[in-house]
């Protein structure tokens, strides 16, 4: 029984046309994603989901699309939820990349599941070499994963300082409440390293498909 959000995410899906999909080629490792729900014995078929950043060339339009053994079986713009035997595969996007490609369980609406499952990245995108290097190097996998969210976490706290300093210099803020002096100022250098490692951090944190709202924000 699928919940009311991915029956709502669902209508968006139109029915493929049943055409192979595209190899993927090395200068897509950061405007492709392909991601990969291999078969099992109660689901015999072999689902891929393909999303392509910079959107569909038609309208710019950034969709999601399902290969059922590899024929493309439905397309979707985002988000979205693919229904497939045994639950139902949920694909979501932000600013960065690829937020969200998961397979629910059926069986997750009613509690009794062990919750929602990664799809498995293909090796050859961005998303499959930065798990091959987590598996074969987790002890400086383990250390670019904290750099990656310390990056961020820096780019939050000084664009959050940033926006209170904005919002502070607002007429109808300052007749409410009087001059807030700026206790610092970032220097030009500084805003702009934070935000160039905010960017790579969101960006480490996304191949992982953990980024947040706090990823963007920061970026």
């Amino acid at each position: 029984m699928a919940t009311w959000l991915q029956r709502m995410n669902a209508r968006r899906a139109k029915t493929g046309d049943g055409s192979p999909m595209p190899r993927f080629r090395w200068w897509q490792l950061l405007s492709r994603s392909v991601f990969e729900l291999p078969p099992t014995p109660g689901r015999p078929a072999r689902y891929a989901v393909d999303v392509r950043h910079a959107g569909d060339r038609t309208d710019g339009a950034v969709r999601a699309r399902l290969y059922r053994d590899g024929a493309l079986a439905a397309v979707s713009k985002l988000p979205t939820a693919f229904p497939v035997e045994g639950g139902a595969i949920e694909v979501a996007v932000n600013s960065i990349g690829l937020r969200r490609c998961h397979f629910v369980p059926e069986d997750r609406v009613s509690g009794a599941g062990t919750g929602a499952i990664v799809l498995t990245p293909l090796p050859a995108s961005a998303e499959g070499r930065r798990a091959r290097f987590d598996r074969e190097h987790p002890a400086a996998s383990r250390l670019i994963g904290a750099l990656a969210l310390a990056a961020v976490l820096i780019g939050v706290a000084v664009g959050g300082y940033e926006l209170v300093m904005q919002l502070a210099s607002i007429p109808a803020v300052v007749e409410a409440i009087g001059v807030i002096e700026r206790p610092f100022r970032v220097p030009l250098e500084v805003g702009i390293a934070v935000g160039a490692g905010a960017v790579l951090g969101g960006l480490e944190r996304t191949l992982r498909l953990r980024s947040t709202w706090l990823d963007e924000f920061a970026t």
